[in-house]
């Protein structure tokens, strides 16, 4: 990072500019890097409300097209934010806005989360949360006219994303759902709500669950019965969506090809560790013969949870004694149990100024209780450091080099995800994998992870099975999620709708991982000697998020 902070240009007030842009048009993504002006309000997913945001990106677009680069940084930003602009004005005009509904990232799901970010800590903030909740029944209802349209366009979502999100949304607004629940338990730290709050909090609550039910109600007895059969996208949609994932463009068949084999090295790997484990013994075998180990065994969500701090704060303060340059504001990442039971693990990021540092979070299904740390541990570091909190942690901190955008939004599932995986090996290379039973979770992880490329561009693409007459379906997806991943069924359900509904983000983690590799082993053999993990890791984290074109661009790969 530079000692004196680097005098914005114009590019970078484009940038700036953008930042402001999108907290008034998407106030989910404000309280998310935690500008909170917005956390009254949620965004406008009408196709009013769609129509200007595009507009919006397209004068944008042509501001950045008017100028030209003073430097490297520049030259960054530029090519980087107009990849973003153009790929955003591609997908308005493929109409996936009239479509977008899927089990994990759309609105339905977006707006409940929004919550989960937002402070609680003073009755202010609580007046804050219920204006949120009063904007809940008109941000759906201009949700449901999107969706209306695409039904009048015939662009529609795929029926199972439909049913299993209106099961979602059933949960939320269940008389010990979400929204009840949520307000029920408000409690701030400066006193107690006044009476008239906690009125408003409740009828504010009792609205928002009202609006969801309403929303069900579209999906199963409007948007259901008109949804697609086929849950594929078919390639040109494809296509679009695997760029805005990665931030790169790549030969889909190739990287087919290319994930059927990484799965059967993983499928070796994991073999030969089995062996390690039990002598003679199959991964199967080996599983069961971890699983029923009570030392590797976790009881209960709180269980869980202090253990992925301690092993979170225990990775952080090592690795920031001898690899890497971890600041003192990164330092602090809370470990937490989702409000929902939806599945996953995933990490928001801290705000601007770290007053909310970064979060790991785990929403565990309903009747999961039991956790093994030997299949858990390479998921601490992924989400963690210095996986994603890290790398995240550390643009966000580069502030006198990175403007807001590129701190703090830029980039791309591939760049983020892609390191994340290139973080779990090498904590392999590092020793924190010594243990078999551990380097067999991280391979279990990594085997699923390369499934997933095979598997996503399979149904959506319409690729033959890979041991079997027909092409790839749901039925066979699960089928080889079954074969191959070692998790609690619900789980790998879960995974297989989300890749479904999400296409061309499954792949970004092993695709991401091979280009973040690929750029590595390049400036490794053309430095020789010279060569320094270190600097090289330095280097590219403080370039913030971007796409992996950009990336590899930045080291002339």
């Amino acid at each position: 990072m530079t000692a004196e902070p680097r005098t914005p240009s114009a590019i970078d007030q484009v940038a700036e500019r953008w930042v402001d842009t999108l907290t008034e048009l998407s106030p989910t993504l404000a309280t998310y890097i935690g500008r909170n002006e917005a956390n009254g309000r949620l965004d406008d997913v009408s196709p009013e409300g769609h129509e200007r945001a595009v507009a919006a990106a397209r004068s944008t677009l042509a501001d950045l097209n008017s100028i030209d680069p003073v430097d490297s940084i520049d030259e960054v930003t530029k090519a980087d934010l107009s990849a973003e602009l153009r790929l955003q004005i591609e997908l308005h005009d493929a109409q996936w806005h009239l479509r977008d509904l899927n089990v994990i990232a759309s609105a339905p799901q977006d707006f409940r989360q929004a919550f989960d970010l937002m402070p609680t800590d003073s009755g202010d903030d609580w007046v804050v949360v219920s204006e949120r909740l009063a904007a809940v029944p008109a941000a759906l209802k201009g949700y449901i006219e999107t969706l209306r349209e695409g039904i009048r366009h015939g662009v529609v979502p795929a029926r199972r994303q439909v049913i299993e999100v209106a099961t979602q949304v059933a949960r939320y607004s269940a008389d010990d759902g979400f929204f009840a629940s949520f307000v029920a338990t408000a409690a701030p730290q400066d006193g107690q709500l006044p009476a008239s709050l906690a009125r408003d909090l409740a009828d504010h609550a009792g609205a928002a669950r009202v609006a969801y039910d309403e929303l069900r109600s579209f999906l199963t007895s409007e948007l259901a019965p008109a949804a697609a059969e086929q849950d594929a996208v078919g390639r040109d949609l494809y296509a679009l969506n695997s760029r805005r994932f990665l931030g790169a463009t790549i030969d889909l068949d190739e990287t087919y090809e290319w994930g059927r084999e990484e799965l059967a090295r993983m499928i070796a790997e994991q073999e030969s560790i089995a062996n390690e484990i039990l002598p003679g013994a199959t991964v199967e075998e080996a599983v069961a013969h971890l699983e029923a180990d009570p030392a590797r065994k976790l009881h209960g969500t709180e269980a869980l949870q202090h253990w992925m701090q301690e092993t979170s704060d225990r990775a952080i303060a090592e690795l920031g004694a001898s690899h890497f340059e971890i600041p003192d504001e990164i330092r602090a990442l809370e470990c937490m149990i989702a409000p929902t039971q939806e599945g996953g693990i995933y990490y928001t990021g801290p705000t601007d100024d770290f007053s909310r540092p970064g979060r790991m979070w785990w929403s565990v299904p309903e009747g999961v209780t039991e956790f093994d740390t030997w299949r858990e541990l390479t998921t601490v570091y992924h989400e963690g450091v210095p996986g994603h909190h890290l790398q995240i942690g550390q643009a966000t901190y580069n502030r006198a080099e990175l403007n807001t955008w590129r701190r703090v939004l830029a980039g791309t599932s591939g760049h983020a995800e892609g390191w994340a995986l290139y973080a779990e090996r090498l904590m392999e290379e590092l020793g924190y994998l010594d243990d078999p039973a551990d380097r067999l979770g991280m391979l279990d992880g990594q085997r699923m992870r390369a499934l997933r490329v095979v598997l996503d561009i399979g149904v959506h693409l319409g690729k033959p099975r890979l041991d079997a007459d027909g092409v790839w379906d749901h039925d066979y997806a699960l089928e080889m999620m079954r074969r191959n991943v070692n998790m609690p069924d619900e789980f790998r359900q879960f995974e297989v709708n989300r890749y479904l509904g999400w296409p061309g983000q499954a792949p970004s983690y092993k695709v991401g991982q091979r280009i973040w590799e690929q750029v590595r082993d390049t400036v490794r053999a053309r430095q020789g000697d010279a060569f320094s993990f270190k600097d090289f890791h330095k280097r590219a984290l403080d370039l913030g998020g971007v796409g992996l074109d950009t990336l590899r661009s930045v080291f002339s790969v």
